[in-house]
Parts: structure tokens; sequence; C-alpha cells
């Protein structure tokens, strides 16, 4: 029956991230005592306050449905969040609210993408990336990097890959999945060679802004010479925990945006509308009402890094935002482990789900087949025992 099914569906492949919740799912039903380290989930429980601006709309009787670029009151929470944190200056023509900063992103692509138009992904990058690049038609272009410069690209990498054919570069900061923060300075110097290009659009994805253990947070569109070319993308599923609320946003030039809801108003339309309101109680909140899950966030990067090193084999830098560590774990390649042949980090992923009953990411995924990705947005107990349970595998 794949026949029958269209080329763009076929060539598409299945997020690596939600492939491997659903298998640690699956042996979970089975009876096995599964750790998940694999999804991007905070594993906090929305903040009460926000819980009851969605019970206060609801009793309110938002029901309807909502703009298809969201509601203003939200645009305007969006605008003033933009302006607080980052600096920014958007006007409402400039916002789009959409179901999670995904379909943000996909919109992006699918208004600004012709066929065989390139995109540059310094890698590792998100898991969807490229696979949305694609469904727009467009080129993924991996831009390498390695753990030794810390999992970013230098302006001369930069340069290096831009071609004819260069219509974008995406990247997030902090990045899922190294962890790595751009900072104002390293921008700066990859906006430089970015202005010798004019017509190169960038899609600046900083939905972990507020998990940023290294200081203050940097944004592309901050820039003079780049506010016009850039498209910030955020939401507020991971500071705020609320993943399945699903609402994203961007802030973009007018031409995008407008386009963004055109794209939107035929595909979706607008976003949930009990959600909205309780996002404009969340942009509207002080950053510190959050302040004690991203505490909590860089004490467990503490715990994870030091028994990480505990065991031979991983080489691990120290991430700077968001909730994950991506480890080298090529030392295991071409090695039998307890039956298991390791070939690739997709292997040793696989090993680990069946050995150690741990659940995390290959590296493939990422663009980065050296690696694997360990979410720590778990308990401190279920990482240790995670961790204790791999360094028993491996032993």
């Amino acid at each position: 029956m794949q026949e029958k099914l269209s080329n763009r569906i076929n060539s598409m492949a299945t997020s690596q991230t939600l492939a491997m919740a659903a298998k640690a799912r699956e042996l979970k039903a089975e009876g096995k005592d599964i750790i998940g380290l694999s999804l991007g989930e905070p594993d906090f429980n929305t903040p009460d306050f926000i819980k009851e601006a969605a019970i206060k709309a609801i009793n309110d009787n938002y029901n309807s449905y909502t703009p298809v670029d969201g509601y203003v009151e939200l645009k305007d929470a969006i605008i003033n969040k933009f302006k607080r944190d980052n600096n920014l200056t958007y006007d409402r023509s400039q916002i789009v609210v959409s179901t999670g900063a995904k379909q943000s992103l996909a919109n992006v692509a699918m208004v600004v993408l012709n066929p065989g138009d390139e995109v540059l992904l310094p890698c590792p990058y998100w898991v969807s990336y490229a696979e949305i690049v694609k469904l727009a038609e467009g080129v993924p272009v991996e831009v390498p990097t390695s753990v030794e410069t810390n999992f970013k690209i230098t302006p001369e990498q930069l340069e290096t890959a831009i071609t004819p054919k260069t219509k974008m570069i995406w990247y997030s900061s902090p990045c899922n999945p190294s962890g790595m923060v751009y900072s104002k300075e390293e921008l700066r110097e990859l906006a430089d060679v970015l202005k010798k290009y004019p017509d190169i659009i960038v899609v600046s994805d900083e939905i972990y802004e507020h998990i940023n253990f290294v200081g203050d947070h940097a944004s592309m569109a901050g820039f003079e010479d780049m506010y016009d070319r850039t498209v910030t993308v955020n939401g507020v599923s991971k500071a705020f925990a609320m993943t399945g609320w699903r609402i994203g946003y961007i802030g973009a030039p007018s031409y995008i945006a407008r386009a963004c809801n055109k794209m939107q108003g035929q595909i979706t339309s607008g976003a949930n509308c009990i959600a909205q309101r309780a996002v404009i109680t969340a942009l509207e909140a002080p950053v510190s009402k959050i302040s004690h899950m991203i505490d909590t966030f860089k004490n467990r990067r503490k715990l994870i890094i030091d028994l990480l090193n505990e065991i031979k084999g991983f080489v691990t830098t120290e991430p700077e935002g968001a909730f994950y560590v991506f480890p080298n774990v090529s030392s295991f390649f071409g090695k039998t482990i307890k039956g298991h042949e390791i070939l690739n980090a997709t292997d040793f992923s696989l090993f680990l789900l069946e050995e150690a009953n741990v659940a995390t990411v290959t590296g493939d995924a990422f663009g980065n087949p050296e690696c694997i990705r360990i979410s720590y947005a778990a308990s401190e107990v279920q990482i240790t025992e995670a961790l204790s349970r791999i360094k028993k595998a491996l032993s």
C-alpha cells in the first residue's frame, strides 16, 4: 500500500524522538521498568497561575474560532515580552501565533522556500528541521560541528557553506540537542558574514531562551542590520512546562508574517482559544515565576554531568542551556557488548534501551552520528538510577 501514498510522505523520516518515546511506552506496557530520557518535555506541572487563567477562560465562555494569527491581547503580550526580554520591537502585523513552535517553523518554510532552495543547518540541529525543509521542497545542508568546538559553527564554516542557492539558515540557541548557547559576540561574528549575503533569511529558534545557565540571552534580530531578515521563533512549551498546550509564535518581517497568516488560514486556522488565554497570563508574568524550574534544571545538569564523567567512553561538554546532554559515544563503535554489535549511535541507543532499560535518542536524528541525546528533564532519582544502569550495562 506504500505506493498509494505520496512521495512526500514516503520520503519523510519519522521523528526519532517520538519514535523512541513510543518504543519506551511499548516496553513499559510489557511490564519493563523503562526510564525515559528521550523526550524534550519538562517533568513539572504547568504553574497554577496559568491553569487558573485557563479555567477562567472556560468559565468566561471562550469557545469560538480565534483569529488566525492569534488574539490581539496575546499578540500584545508577545510584543511586550519581546521588548522586555529581548529588546526587540515588533508590531501586531509581525506576530503570528501557531499551534506550537513546530507549526511556526513549518509555516516559515512553506512560505519562503522554493524547490531547490538550500537551508543551512548547523549540526547538531533539532530533529524536525531537516524534514520540515524537505517537505517545503527545500534542501537541508548540514554544517558539521563537534564536541571539541562545543557544537558551534564558526564564521569561516558559515562562509564556506553558503552557495548561490542558500536561502535560509536555521539554528536554535540554547540548542536542542547540544545545550550550547551562542553569545552575543558569537552571533555578531556570524552576522558579519551574513551581511555580505543580504538575501539569506535567518530563523532563530529561541524556545529554550529562559533555560540558560551562562548569562544573558542573545537574539540575532537584536542587531539592527539583521532585524529585517530574521524570524524569531518562540513559545511556552519548555520554560513554562506547557508542552501539551501547543502554543508557539514568531516575530518576523511583516511580509513573512502575512504569508504565514495566509498559510495557516488554509491549514489549521487559529490556535486553541483556551490555551491562548492562558498564555497571555504566562507571558505577562515575571520570569521569576518560573525560576524554580530553571534552578532545578541547573542542579540536574551538574548531577548528570558528574555521573557521565564516571563512565569511561563518554565524552561530554557541559551544556550551557536547555535540558539535554549530547555526549560523544563513538569510542563504543566497532565493539560487541553483551552480544550487541555497536556500529553507530543508533545501535548504542538501542543497546541502552534493551540492556539498561533507559531510553535516549540517537544523534543521527540531529545530524551528528557520533553522539546520543540524553534529556535531564527527569527527577534526580531517575537520573541517578538511569546512569547507574548505563554504567552497569557497559561494565
